[in-house]
């Protein structure tokens, strides 16, 4: 792979950055539930189609009493799209060469009362450069007062950069995360954006400020509901919920697809998918 210029090891340093403050604050959480689970980082090296050193990344896993199975990945990946697919990303179809650098998670949590959630921020560069990402919640049983904290924050890092972000990019996620054949949503929703690239410093301002966003809510709403006493019917919705989740992912997530279509690590990519799931 390709050296770094400036922005794109900048936008890799933050996302590292943000990596380790997210497994901090998760690791705390543990604490505080007095379990003394920890992240398993596991690097992995990508090799390009053309044979040349493709990046790679870093696979962080925990498994503890109050987080059931989190990942948060990081990786820095570049090289060649194979064939057609190139054509489906925004600047590659003319040419296929590719970079791209991001941080993806996704927690599935102990008690069904804690909700689910991803958030994915990450910087591409085709022939175009652009910022993308988001976060959005999955409850298995959804409170409204959670769901108005977590709009509400969103809603707060875009309003400090465009009062037109917000709408936008949650209705957004709204149409993206919606599984068709189910005709129901994969949660409550969020934010989701990609393209971004009126203004690179500007773009990459925000982009940081959704991942300050995610560090603020999500444990709290995680400290809120980690103690609430539960049963076998909610751990059945849970269950039930979590394959929901997988089907999306596996049939319509387009992180999915763009680590599968470059020879991404498989473990990485499919970290998304529940450590216990029931379809009935």
């Amino acid at each position: 792979m390709k050296p770094l210029d400036e922005q794109q090891a900048a936008a890799r340093s933050w996302f590292e950055h943000l990596r380790d403050r997210i497994c901090a604050a998760f690791e705390g959480i543990e604490r505080e539930a007095g379990s003394d689970a920890g992240f398993v980082y596991t690097p992995w090296d990508r090799v390009d189609p053309s044979g040349e050193a493709g990046g790679g990344g870093v696979r962080g896993v925990m498994k503890g009493k109050v987080f059931e199975k989190v990942g948060v990945n990081v990786s820095t990946v570049g090289g060649t799209f194979e064939g057609e697919f190139a054509k489906s990303i925004h600047g590659a179809g003319d040419d296929p060469r590719f970079f791209a650098t991001g941080i993806s998670l996704v927690a599935h949590m102990a008690n069904p009362h804690v909700p689910a959630v991803h958030m994915n921020t990450r910087f591409l560069c085709t022939t175009k450069r652009w910022f993308g990402g988001g976060a959005d919640l999955n409850p298995p049983i959804p409170y409204d007062a959670d769901t108005a904290d977590f709009h509400a924050t969103m809603q707060a890092a875009c309003d400090a950069h465009d009062p037109a972000h917000y709408p936008r990019f949650k209705q957004w996620a709204d149409d993206y995360f919606y599984i068709p054949h189910r005709q129901v949503h994969r949660g409550v929703g969020g934010i989701f954006y990609d393209h971004l690239s009126d203004d690179w410093a500007r773009d990459f301002a925000f982009t940081r400020d959704v991942g300050e966003a995610f560090l603020r809510i999500y444990p709290a709403l995680v400290r809120r509901r980690m103690g609430q006493a539960f049963d076998d019917a909610d751990r059945a919705r849970q269950l039930e919920w979590r394959g929901r989740y997988a089907e999306f992912n596996l049939v319509y997530d387009r992180g999915t697809l763009f680590g599968l279509k470059t020879g991404g690590n498989i473990d990485a990519i499919l970290m998304s998918l529940p450590p216990l799931a029931t379809w009935s």
